[in-house]
C-alpha cells in the first residue's frame, strides 16, 4: 500500500536521504540520483512516513522503478 515513488530518470543512486519509519514531507528530498554526472534530487510525492526503501546505495535504476513507498 501507499503511495509509490518511482525514478523520474536512469541513474545511479548517490545517497538515501530519507529513513524509514521517519515522517516525509511533499517534495522533501528523499533521494539523490546521479545522471549525466548530474546529481538529482528526488522528492516526495506526498506527505506520510517513509513505508520501504527498494534501493540501496549505488544501485542503478531506470526510468519508472519503485525506489519507495510512503504511506
Amino acid at each position: 500500500g501507499g503511495t509509490a515513488l518511482r525514478s523520474p530518470l536512469p541513474g545511479a543512486v548517490l545517497k538515501i536521504v530519507g529513513e524509514v519509519g521517519k515522517p516525509v514531507k511533499k517534495d522533501s528530498v528523499i533521494f539523490i540520483i546521479s545522471a549525466m554526472k548530474m546529481e538529482n534530487e528526488i522528492v516526495s510525492p506526498a506527505s506520510g512516513i517513509l513505508q520501504k526503501v527498494f534501493v540501496k546505495e549505488g544501485d542503478v535504476v531506470q526510468t519508472g522503478d519503485v525506489l519507495a513507498t510512503i504511506a
